[in-house]
């Protein structure tokens, strides 16, 4: 089963996502913003992740280029 994490600030985007991918067969975890969404990443190693551009704190832009750069 793939993994899906969703990182996005908004409870109804990640309530729709998380129900919709896990409807069609999906694990999800949720992060609320960049930070927790590069935490759950190192710990979870999801297969895709989807993420918000506009968060507090650590954005999508952000998080992304982190993570692009962890091996």
């Amino acid at each position: 089963m793939a993994l899906v994490l969703i990182a996005d600030d908004s409870p109804t985007d990640q309530h729709v996502l998380a129900q919709t991918l896990e409807r069609h067969g999906y694990e999800t975890v949720v992060a609320r913003d960049g930070a927790e969404a590069i935490q759950l990443a190192q710990q979870r190693a999801p297969d895709v992740i989807l993420m918000d551009v506009v968060m507090p704190g650590v954005n999508g832009y952000q998080a992304t280029r982190r993570l692009a750069q962890d091996p």
